[in-house]
């Protein structure tokens, strides 16, 4: 069983990635619902100028993009993602030679929003969530070379489910459509993200001081 740990230990091992004139990466990662973003946010919150936070979400391919492919009904799976894009962000992200616009996904409007999120070359820490940082797959394999460390975010397979559920209804899906959501295509790829915990160099459960269950990603 993994133990609870508070967000202040979290920091502290976030922190010591921290070497000024240096850049370093810190991925988090798990499965739809896990507390990735809540995690990353808060850390990132906490460590001021010293971190600066990316995610994996802002390369979801667009809607229109998915229907042509006929991806969208999946939408959330590891195919319906720029995943090279990621990748080719991660390498210029640690190049630390220019600044570095980042995209963000918009829960509300459901699209990716293009260069939101300026990283300038003096942050020496970036802080990068999502759900397939340590997949084993083409394209997706090439992250964990450019991350210095990759926590894995286990809060508990129900606390995890419920709180998948109420960010479903929170964003204006009916109780039912958000529990068979959360138990269909999101479950799928929570079994294929649960695959990847072992390579993970930490499993974190953070305390329940940490955590916002509505805004968890």
């Amino acid at each position: 069983m993994t133990a609870e740990v508070e967000l202040s230990e979290l920091v502290e091992a976030a922190r010591s990635l921290v070497v000024p004139g240096e850049r370093h990466v810190l991925g988090i990662t798990g499965a739809p619902g896990s507390g990735k973003s809540t995690l990353a946010e808060a850390i990132t919150s906490a460590l001021g100028d010293d971190a600066a936070f990316v995610a994996l979400d802002g390369f979801h391919l667009a809607d229109a993009e998915l229907h042509r492919l006929g991806r969208h009904p999946r939408k959330g799976a590891e195919d319906t993602f720029d995943a090279a894009g990621y990748v080719n962000l991660l390498r210029r992200l640690r190049a630390r030679t220019e600044v570095v616009y980042a995209p963000v996904f918009d829960r509300g409007l459901e699209a990716a929003i293009a260069g939101s999120v300026a990283v300038g070359t003096d942050v020496p820490l970036i802080v990068t969530e999502g759900n397939y940082l340590l997949v084993d797959a083409p394209v997706w394999r090439d992250v964990r070379p450019l991350l210095d460390a990759c926590w894995y975010v286990d809060p508990g397979e129900d606390v995890r489910i419920e709180r998948l559920v109420a960010r479903h209804m929170r964003f204006g899906r009916s109780p039912q459509e958000a529990r068979e959501r959360s138990l269909g295509s999101d479950q799928r790829n929570a079994e294929l993200i649960a695959a990847t915990r072992q390579s993970a160099d930490r499993v974190v459960r953070p305390a329940p001081s940490t955590e916002v269950s509505e805004a968890t990603a």
